[in-house]
């Protein structure tokens, strides 16, 4: 990183959610109790994914992907977060503002072609049964999941590697309760109107390119399935259902976020609590009780469990 910048502004000031104490003292024990589920639960079913042998297919591969990648998205901030509540003075490290940015993207990026991934998986199932194992084959799932993540990467390289090299001489109040590529730009000792244009712009090409193809994938499913049968538009549709929920929670708040902005101050920080925190809790819980077969594999892990329980009491 460019030593000149950290000589001038060594750490920036997280103005935070709010001002009162009471009300910062509530939200941590909200948020405390809603990141212990986030974690808790995205790591369950990462772990029944993977040692459930009735669940290896790819849909569920890609959920576990999708849940260990939740799990970090509400890493990157939250915990930050919480610890914050209980300071009065909220400072971040020149240092902790650029990971911040970096993972943020990385990960939001990864998640997007992977929500993609997983809509060309449900097209693949449903429009052509009799050649989803050959098509979706393990090596080509790993190829897949291992290219979201370059994208990622490429994606938020591209971010930092501009903002880190930006003039900072102060103001240094942010105020959100983590460092957001578009309010830490606005804080360069330069006219930034056209750079942050531009970052918002590549922002918007990811976000609206992968929500272009998800609304193309989810449509197209749906017609061809109809076109075959007249009761396959509704099971297409119940089976669509929870990755269609999860698209519209996941790039609603991005696209406000970076594609359309909004001036509302306290609108933006909803929006960035709802995709950092809210979302990575949605997003496990609206697939797994809209899907049969993991409902019905956590009852018989959850039943297992308590006989195994049940017997060590009795051997004791």
């Amino acid at each position: 990183m460019d030593g000149r910048n950290q000589s001038v502004v060594s750490e920036f000031v997280l103005l935070g959610l709010c001002h009162s104490w009471n009300i910062q003292l509530l939200l941590f024990l909200v948020f405390c109790m809603l990141y212990l589920i986030i974690v808790s639960g995205n790591i369950g079913i990462v772990i029944l994914i993977l040692t459930d042998s009735h669940l290896h297919f790819p849909m569920y591969f890609f959920l576990a992907n999708l849940s260990f990648v939740d799990m970090w998205l509400s890493s990157v901030t939250t915990p930050k977060m919480i610890t914050d509540f209980l300071r009065e003075n909220k400072t971040i490290h020149f240092g902790g503002c650029m990971s911040q940015i970096f993972f943020s993207h990385f990960i939001a990026a990864y998640e997007m072609v992977l929500l993609v991934i997983m809509a060309y998986d449900r097209y693949v199932a449903i429009c052509k049964p009799l050649h989803y194992s050959t098509i979706m084959s393990l090596q080509k799932c790993i190829a897949l999941v291992v290219t979201s993540w370059i994208i990622g990467f490429v994606h938020a390289m591209s971010q930092v590697v501009v903002i880190v090299q930006l003039p900072f001489c102060g103001p240094r109040d942010i105020d959100s309760f983590f460092c957001d590529a578009p309010l830490v730009i606005k804080l360069a000792c330069m006219d930034s109107y056209n750079l942050e244009i531009l970052m918002n712009a590549q922002c918007g090409v990811v976000a609206i390119t992968c929500f272009i193809l998800l609304l193309i994938s989810y449509t197209y499913i749906l017609l061809t399935v109809h076109q075959s049968s007249k009761t396959g538009a509704s099971k297409a549709l119940s089976t669509c259902t929870a990755h269609v929920t999860v698209v519209v929670l996941f790039f609603g708040p991005c696209i406000f976020i970076y594609v359309w902005p909004l001036s509302t101050t306290w609108m933006d920080k909803f929006l960035a609590v709802f995709y950092s925190v809210i979302t990575p809790l949605l997003n496990p819980t609206i697939y797994t009780l809209r899907n049969k077969e993991m409902k019905n594999r956590f009852r018989s892990y959850y039943r297992d469990s308590n006989v195994y329980i049940q017997c060590s009491e009795a051997s004791m």
